[in-house]
Order: structure tokens, then C-alpha cells, then sequence
């Protein structure tokens, strides 16, 4: 598995693993217990569940690009990321949490505002 060294990574693997259609290899950047709210207002509660609405996410083949990072904010182990959304839905923000070995994974996340 390929590791975020830096919050700002998280959306870099997504897009990539995404592409490739890896909803396992997706799930992988979020912490066990992490929420995903999507689609809006449905929460995706634990990594299986994530996976599982990454899975159908990947099979409609959307392609994914690189969006305008907002500068991230770090306090301690947690970080706010978010990026200026191509698709024009309003916002994408993800708290990410710095885990013992260094590495970055989401906690929670809100890919549509």
C-alpha cells in the first residue's frame, strides 16, 4: 500500500487509485472507524462500508483529475485538506489524522458540499 507522507497526499492517491479502480486500495486511505458522507447526507461509517459505496463509485469508470488544493491546516496529529472541486458541487473537505507510524489517512470525509 502506498502511504501519504503528507495530508496533502491523500487526495494525489485517490485520484490514482480511483482511476485504476482499486476500491480496496481506496479504503486502505481512510482509518477503520473513519465517516464518508457520500453519497451527501448518506454516512459511510467504517472502512468496509466505504469500501463498499467505492465499489460502485469505480464501476461507472468516472475519471478522476488532481483538483486546487486550499491550504491545509494542521493542529498536532489532525488536518483539514480540501480541494476547489472541477465539478462545481461546493467544496470538498476531509480531516485526515496522523497515525503512529507517520502516515496519513482520512477520518472524515465530505467530497460534496
Amino acid at each position: 500500500m502506498t502511504t501519504a507522507k503528507h495530508p496533502e497526499d491523500l487526495a494525489k492517491l485517490f485520484v490514482e487509485l480511483a482511476n485504476a479502480g482499486d476500491a480496496a486500495g481506496l479504503a486502505e486511505l481512510y482509518e477503520p472507524d473513519a465517516v464518508l458522507d457520500f453519497p451527501l447526507g448518506q454516512h459511510n461509517v467504517g472502512r468496509a462500508s466505504i469500501q463498499k459505496v467505492l465499489e460502485q463509485l469505480v464501476a461507472a469508470r468516472p475519471t478522476f483529475t488532481l483538483e486546487d488544493p486550499l491550504p491545509t491546516l494542521i493542529a498536532g496529529d489532525l488536518a483539514l485538506t480540501g480541494t476547489h472541486p472541477a465539478d462545481g458541487t461546493g467544496g470538498r473537505v476531509q480531516v485526515a489524522r496522523r497515525q503512529p507510524e507517520g502516515h496519513w489517512l482520512r477520518v472524515i470525509d465530505r467530497p460534496e458540499a
